[in-house]
């Protein structure tokens, strides 16, 4: 599992947005956004660069 803070997610639709971005590159990622906190984890076969790449691209930005 990966997990990190990811900046600029406020409401459903970033949640949405970054749940999006990453299972078009891995469709059976389990992803979890925590808004509050600021940090998503996923699940995936995807590398933790290629995740933070795929978030970035959405428009975010990952520390």
């Amino acid at each position: 599992m990966h997990q990190f803070s990811v900046k600029g997610m406020t409401c459903a639709h970033c949640v949405s947005a970054i749940k999006a971005a990453i299972q078009t590159q891995d469709a059976e990622a389990k992803v979890q956004v925590d808004l509050d906190a600021g940090e998503v984890q996923v699940e995936s076969m995807l590398s933790e660069a290629v995740l933070k790449a795929l978030v970035t691209e959405a428009g975010y930005v990952v520390e």
